[in-house]
């Protein structure tokens, strides 16, 4: 072969080459501007956990996961003798205070009434023949007959029974008053204090047995049947099925116009259809988020944004974990 027709097999080998490369080039660039970019998201539920105040053996579990309960339902019963202990201490508490707020109110009792007066009575009495024998011996002493001590001693024997008959007098009073006002109060407080006793017991008692406050989905069970629970130990999660939306992270310059009360459609693998959602919350991730360089001096960062939104097309089935995904 010559070396003309050598040169021209290079050349030839050269630019097929190039044009194959060109063709590479153009098609990979076509095909990657034409793959959309893909952010995936999941969706969550709300959840509330069951917890009693008060610690105790689980005594009955009445539901188990997966199971769907109704406001009101009962979910687990707590074994708490402590409590019931505590109870009757507080209603014997609440008997004892009753008891002394009658007696404070009623008085004293008619055996002791009966005994003031008959006191009353005979200081009178007594009264009556000291001011007697006072006045006789005062006119004795007038005409000369006794003296001055005389006089005197009957005079202050005079005067102690008039005291005498003034305290029984108070005793008798006090008798058919009864105790005080300020013994009645105290009484009286002393009986709210006990029944706010027995209300703080009885709430303790009512948490033996957890009652389910929101309708759900039992997701979890934590403790078994006999095991100890302490206070505020949960014991359950319910997981409320009508409160789902999904959840994405979604980087700034992807939002593309994305804003709270916006529209978007989200891919759901699991039943291979598209489903619209509605947004209701972004907020940015903070600094320790995922972030990306504009460029590879950083002028600027793009941060990573958490974007929510409940569905407005609902799909029978839907769990949450499930995955979503957007395709911008």
């Amino acid at each position: 072969m010559s070396e003309q027709s050598q040169h021209k097999n290079i050349l030839i080998t050269i630019v097929l080459m190039t044009l194959v490369i060109v063709a590479v080039a153009v098609i990979g660039t076509l095909s990657l501007k034409s793959e959309p970019e893909t952010i995936q998201g999941q969706i969550e539920v709300a959840e509330y956990r069951v917890s009693s105040k008060v610690p105790g053996r689980i005594l009955e579990l009445r539901v188990k996961e997966g199971d769907y309960v109704n406001v009101g339902d009962t979910l687990a019963i707590l074994d708490a003798p402590e409590v019931r202990a505590k109870m009757t201490q507080a209603e014997s508490a609440e008997n004892a205070a009753a008891a002394m707020d009658e007696m404070a109110n009623n008085g004293a009792r008619k055996e002791q009434v009966r005994a003031a007066f008959a006191v009353l009575q005979q200081a009178k009495a007594g009264l009556e023949i000291a001011e007697k024998s006072y006045n006789r011996v005062q006119r004795l002493f007038d005409e000369g007959v006794v003296t001055a001590q005389k006089r005197d001693e009957a005079f202050a024997n005079y005067k102690a029974l008039e005291a005498q008959v003034k305290a029984a007098q108070s005793q008798y009073d006090m008798a058919l008053n009864g105790a005080r006002m300020e013994e009645k109060k105290a009484a009286a407080a002393q009986v709210n204090r006990a029944k706010g006793a027995v209300a703080e017991v009885s709430s303790y008692i009512n948490e033996t047995m957890q009652i389910a406050q929101m309708a759900g989905e039992v997701s979890d069970v934590y403790p078994k049947i006999g095991e100890l629970v302490g206070t505020g130990s949960p014991i359950m999660s319910i997981s409320m099925m009508n409160d789902m939306w999904g959840t994405f992270n979604v980087r700034e310059d992807q939002l593309d116009g994305m804003k709270v009360g916006s529209e978007i459609k989200a891919f759901v693998p699991a039943y291979n259809r598209e489903i619209r959602m509605k947004v209701y919350y972004i907020k940015d991730q903070g600094s320790y988020a995922v972030w990306k360089a504009t460029k590879s001096n950083g002028q600027y960062d793009l941060k990573t944004f958490e974007v929510k939104a409940r569905p407005i097309d609902k799909i029978d089935g839907l769990r949450p974990g499930m995955s979503l995904v957007l395709k911008k």
